[in-house]
């Protein structure tokens, strides 16, 4: 599957003075989103990072529709998009607990090597995994 949800639940020191999420911690919540995607799939973000691989962000893409509120049980949809050479896309969605939209998300990350900090190619697991997405 090309998708994966997690729940979150949003936790009172994440929201501002009227209880609602500070809009710098829904990044927070999507990176949950893409590393239990990863490890849904078999893929330890840990142990690629301890193979040399890193994959940090390099373009992000938000567009907030509606509040998340305090202690609200919020749901992650993480969408894998597209790979190539040594980025790789993921779509993103948070809804609430009654299913409306929250907040969508586009997000590119690109593979490096954790020893040079340059693009490498994903390690043959991870791309073995993507082919089967195509």
């Amino acid at each position: 599957m090309k998708d994966h949800q997690i729940q979150v639940r949003v936790r009172y020191s994440e929201t501002d003075q009227m209880g609602v999420v500070y809009h710098g911690n829904y990044i927070p919540y999507f990176e949950i989103g893409r590393v239990e995607w990863l490890r849904n799939k078999g893929i330890s973000y840990k142990v690629m990072e301890e193979s040399g691989i890193g994959l940090p962000i390099v373009n992000m893409n938000i567009n907030y529709k509606k509040s998340a509120v305090y202690d609200e049980l919020l749901t992650v949809h993480t969408v894998f998009k597209s790979q190539t050479s040594v980025k790789i896309e993921f779509d993103c969605a948070i809804y609430n607990e009654a299913k409306e939209l929250l907040t969508t998300a586009q997000f590119m990350l690109v593979f490096v090597s954790l020893k040079t900090g340059r693009p490498t190619a994903p390690p043959d697991y991870i791309l073995e995994l993507l082919k089967t997405f195509e």
